[in-house]
């Protein structure tokens, strides 16, 4: 069998939706033709964390670790352990302290391309001495963190073995660099780095249609797109029984950089003017939700209707999905913001749940929600579009039910999305 290494910084323990595209790429390979042998860290500071994912690693999957150096214990230290308590996203949201404007400081200049800069050197160490023990035909990086690019790309040039950079987000175009009070020296080097690596490959991975066109503008390199997906496994068996509440649910990080200010008045409205509506709405917000999102909704008169679960574990988020009435996607309302595809878009997509997503009515999510038939992408601004799919869902409700969605779905299979894996792994080895 032909053999692929996968060098990631995310991976169990690791929770969150940027492990599971390689965790379930790395499940399916094997049916395709490829093993997958892994490199991740030993001691990473993971932002959250998840051990039930592990289970999804086959058992005869090769982890191999490796020993990093964070700089975010430091970074709590200098805030005295807080500043991390109410912000999900602490680059873009709220005010910041001068503690934290220096913080951010360093962070953008001192650590180029991010934070984790400093497992490239060990890493390329170990797995210079590993390949020459145990051969592999691809390599694999998986960012961001980006910095695991630079891993690769040493890799690729001291050993010639193809390579493949996998960008799960954009790089010099993430949103939330702006943010970051970067130098202009800070961001030719990080803008070189990105070309480096883009015209030092075989071929770019990009996982949605929009990121591939836009590094297509950017190289000669051929660059592919599979986007993520979801395991069919996950959402077998019936579908939880009903609790008789109107339930819309998000799921995962909320920033407040995300914050759908128009739906929490919409929704207002309707608890004030609708007859039975205050009493059966349920906001479910099941993962860490940033302070300032509560503060908006409690500004609406609907803080009542919030159950707020806390971070929980992959499968009680499907369970929680798979329970909703209309499940919410708003994103960030941020033009960067525009070729992203959440990876919860396609568990809520498995769900069969009609989805409110909320964010570019020509963006790459409202294409794919477009093209499933799953729901409606309404702009930050559109009021009417939002109140008149949340009226539709709760004559629905009190009908009897919202109906499922019923769209072609298949092509974002994880089984399909490895074997397009496999395929371009084929495709790059000879």
């Amino acid at each position: 069998m032909k053999r692929v290494l996968v060098i990631a910084y995310y991976w169990p323990p690791s929770g969150g939706s940027g492990v599971q595209r390689w965790v379930k790429f790395v499940k399916y390979l094997p049916a395709c033709g490829w093993e997958p042998v892994v490199f991740a860290p030993e001691n990473a500071d993971y932002p959250s964390l998840d051990p039930s994912l592990q289970a999804e690693v086959p058992p005869q999957v090769e982890v191999l670790r490796g020993r990093i150096w964070e700089p975010y214990a430091a970074y709590r230290k200098l805030l005295g352990g807080k500043g991390a308590s109410t912000q999900v996203t602490e680059i873009s949201s709220g005010r910041k302290t001068w503690k934290q404007r220096l913080s951010l400081w360093i962070r953008g200049n001192l650590f180029v391309p991010d934070p984790r800069v400093g497992w490239v050197r060990p890493s390329v160490k170990t797995l210079k001495t590993y390949l020459a023990q145990h051969p592999v035909d691809v390599m694999v990086t998986t960012g961001p963190p980006h910095s695991v690019h630079l891993i690769g790309l040493a890799l690729h040039r001291a050993t010639g073995i193809p390579w493949i950079p996998d960008f799960r987000d954009p790089w010099s175009r993430m949103y939330y660099l702006k943010y970051l009070p970067m130098t202009g020296r800070t961001w030719r080097k990080l803008r070189a780095q990105e070309q480096t690596v883009l015209d030092s490959c075989n071929t770019v991975l990009a996982c949605t249609p929009l990121v591939q066109e836009e590094f297509r503008a950017q190289t000669a390199t051929p660059v592919a797109c599979i986007t993520n997906g979801f395991d069919e496994e996950d959402f077998a068996g019936p579908a939880p029984v009903p609790d008789g509440f109107f339930n819309l649910t998000h799921t995962g990080l909320f920033a407040a950089d995300g914050n759908p200010l128009l739906l929490w008045k919409v929704l207002g409205q309707m608890a004030a003017e609708v007859p039975g509506f205050r009493q059966a709405l349920r906001l479910r917000l099941v993962g860490r939700v940033d302070a300032e999102i509560l503060a908006a909704i409690r500004a609406e008169g609907i803080a009542d209707n919030v159950v707020a679960t806390g971070p929980c574990n992959h499968a009680a988020a499907v369970r929680e999905q798979r329970s909703a009435s209309v499940l919410l996607l708003p994103l960030r309302q941020d033009p960067e913001y525009r070729p992203i595809l959440p990876g919860k878009l396609f568990e809520y997509l498995a769900a069969r749940r009609p989805i409110l997503g909320i964010g570019q009515e020509d963006g790459a999510m409202a294409r794919v929600i477009a093209s499933t038939a799953a729901g409606i992408t309404a702009d930050w601004e559109n009021a009417a579009a939002v109140r008149q799919f949340l009226e539709a869902a709760w004559q629905q409700h009190l009908a009897g039910g919202v109906p499922a969605t019923t769209g072609d779905i298949a092509p974002y299979s994880r089984r399909a999305t490895a074997h397009a894996l496999a395929g371009l792994l084929d495709q790059v080895q000879l």
